[in-house]
């Protein structure tokens, strides 16, 4: 049975670059899993009216029961929308970084290529040197790789340097577009005084192309970016969330983290914030359940999935049984 989601009236956010959106009247996702409550949630729906209250009821959801309410007052926003790079800004990894890597390899005459498969498995890794240390320590090192740790840390680091390179020229051609709505939503964060940051895994290098050459100078100077080697633990710890908090000057409970892999909503949780998952190519399977409400993307009237105002109800919302 799928989530569906039902608004009775406009949205109520406006960017000062783009009028106000309207939701429309019902959005029914596919995931039989989705829930914006509990996993085991067969249908919930959430009805949001211009300073009243958003009420979600679920008929058959394990935690709740009858009418639960949450506050969605217009005057209520996040403190920060923290937003992960690939898979929700663009869904760069099948066709980007994995092309990327694979060129990479074959400039070094490795003798490795990671096919679709494969690589959707080691995406569960954070990180992209983390990613081939994992992959050359299960399979064994290539016969032209170093023998010393150190020197395989060297060798690492020269790999993810090119294929960084590779991938910034092929964000820099703009063949692969924002996801639907990413543009909107950054819009209506900014127009209305809301922090935005990008938080990943990811080189903090590529991760500026994406933001500059997809999203466009101007947003680019107002969106801060925490990502790769920025603090020493990657997702799923917590840590990238935290830093970004700590340094926006926001409390964690006022953040609203879009993610799109499960090690990301466990960083996001972890870090007492909130968190939408939309889904991407990747990710379609994986566990949302922990997510505060789950997605396939954040869409673009007239299939547009949520906005400000449904991330500003996430923050305040309090369960009424």
């Amino acid at each position: 049975m799928a989530l569906r989601v039902v608004s009775s009236s406009p949205t109520i956010f406006s960017s000062q670059r783009k009028a106000a959106s309207t939701l429309p009247s019902t959005v029914t996702l596919p995931n039989p899993n989705s829930s914006l409550l509990s996993s085991s949630s067969a249908a919930i729906s959430c009805s949001v009216q211009r300073n009243k209250s958003v009420t979600l009821r679920s008929k058959t959801s394990r935690r709740y029961s009858g009418v639960v309410t949450c506050s969605a007052s217009p005057l209520v926003l996040p403190k920060a929308l923290l937003f992960d790079c690939d898979g929700v800004l663009v869904d760069t990894e099948k066709d980007g970084h994995r092309i990327s890597f694979n060129d990479t390899f074959a400039e070094k005459e490795l003798g490795v290529t990671w096919d679709v498969d494969l690589y959707g498995e080691l995406l569960k890794i954070g990180g992209g040197k983390e990613r081939m240390t994992a992959y050359f320590n299960k399979v064994g090192w290539p016969e032209n790789a170093p023998k010393t740790e150190e020197e395989r840390k060297e060798f690492i680091a020269g790999l993810h340097k090119r294929k960084t390179e590779l991938f910034m020229a092929l964000i820099e051609k703009k063949l692969l577009p924002l996801r639907p709505g990413v543009e909107k939503l950054i819009d209506q964060a900014l127009g209305n005084g809301v922090k935005v940051a990008v938080c990943s895994t990811s080189n903090e290098k590529a991760v500026s192309a994406i933001v500059s050459c997809l999203l466009g100078p101007e947003r680019a100077e107002q969106i801060q970016i925490y990502a790769g080697d920025v603090v020493p633990r990657k997702k799923p710890d917590p840590a990238i969330y935290l830093l970004a908090a700590s340094t926006l000057g926001v409390d964690p409970s006022s953040c609203v983290v879009i993610e799109d892999s499960g090690i990301g909503l466990a960083a996001a949780k972890a870090a007492g914030m909130k968190c939408v998952a939309t889904k991407s190519g990747y990710t379609a399977d994986e566990n949302f359940s922990n997510a505060d409400a789950v997605f396939d993307c954040i869409g673009d009237p007239p299939e547009e999935r949520f906005d400000l105002a449904f991330c500003g109800s996430l923050v305040e919302k309090q369960y009424v049984s």
